[in-house]
């Protein structure tokens, strides 16, 4: 049977998951739009140009795009990685949270437009057409390792629950401290 025990070290992975899977969506942001030209602020959970907005939509829609892209990727190499190697639970998290943090995107478009729903409303194809094909190709990697690796409810339960809270924390401490990282 394989190790699916959350444990102390299951929490850091997942908070290394978070960490490293916001910095790095948030800096593609930041190093696509410096890229086309624009002076940009990055923070834990979000980019904006210093100068007011981004006149350019074509260059909205390809800094929108970059990120989710880099984190598709992310979740491809780490998919490639558990179909390939043995079972890690740590590694599963980065997985896991490049769902995660795509399927919430996806919710806030309710809200508000966010990065794939810039891009689907940018080529016509309506709000949730880029974000329904982005989250069902990651939770398509998620099913497939569960199942070569036979995870249980309970594992995917508490590991939804730990990228949950680790996601909140961060996007809240984003909104009421307004970390700038560059």
């Amino acid at each position: 049977m394989i190790d699916q025990k959350i444990n102390y070290q299951y929490v850091i992975s997942g908070i290394l998951a978070v960490a490293f899977t916001w910095i790095l969506h948030e800096f593609t942001h930041w190093a696509t739009s410096e890229l086309l030209g624009y002076e940009t602020i990055m923070r834990l959970n979000g980019t904006s140009p210093v100068n007011g907005s981004i006149p350019n939509a074509s260059h909205r829609a390809i800094i929108s795009i970059s990120a989710p892209i880099i984190t598709v990727l992310q979740g491809l190499f780490t998919f490639l990685y558990l179909r390939g190697k043995s079972w890690n639970k740590y590694i599963y998290t980065f997985l896991f949270t490049a769902f995660f943090m795509r399927l919430l995107a996806g919710f806030m478009n309710f809200i508000m437009a966010n990065d794939e729903a810039r891009v689907s409303l940018y080529l016509g194809l309506g709000t949730f057409t880029i974000p329904i094909i982005t989250c069902a190709l990651l939770f398509y990697m998620i099913y497939k390792v569960s199942r070569q690796y036979q995870l249980k409810r309970n594992f995917h339960a508490w590991t939804t629950v730990l990228i949950l809270t680790l996601s909140s924390i961060l996007i809240l401490s984003d909104q009421f401290l307004k970390i700038r990282i560059i």
